[in-house]
């Protein structure tokens, strides 16, 4: 399973839940930016995607994933990520590119970050780790 097989359906449920036309999406097309999305629409493609695949994904993953092993205070202070959080993020957002991944970013802003492989790359992880159905 890798971006280019789940990409089809990944835009699919992107355009479907920002009532656009269904169309094959780029990439490095952001959410927010470039396609028109709120931050409330997040939910809706994440429960859509979730049903779609089949998979799990828990609220604020892609956040969390980023975090890694740093803590809140070694993430964000003040709400603005600091600079082993940029970091964090540049390594688990490798799509994003890197100069919108500066200092001052507000920890409120990563999802202003987010892109069509952004998604792609979740619900690949999702399943990846999701427990295989082998009867024995």
């Amino acid at each position: 399973m890798d971006i280019e097989s789940v990409r089809p359906k990944v835009s699919q449920v992107i355009c479907e839940a920002l009532g656009r036309d269904v169309e094959p999406l780029s990439l490095d097309a952001r959410l927010i930016d470039d396609l028109g999305a709120e931050s409330i629409d997040y939910l809706d493609i994440l429960f859509r995607l979730e049903r779609a695949f089949g998979v799990k994904i828990p609220r604020g993953q892609i956040t969390r994933d980023a975090r890694g092993e740093l803590s809140e205070e070694e993430f964000q202070q003040d709400g603005v990520v600091t600079a082993m959080g940029l970091e964090r993020l540049r390594i688990h957002l490798s799509e994003v590119p890197q100069e919108r991944i500066k200092p001052g970013l507000k920890a409120g802003d990563i999802p202003t970050l987010f892109t069509v492989e952004t998604f792609c790359r979740l619900v690949v992880r999702a399943l990846k780790s999701r427990p295989s159905t082998v009867d024995s």
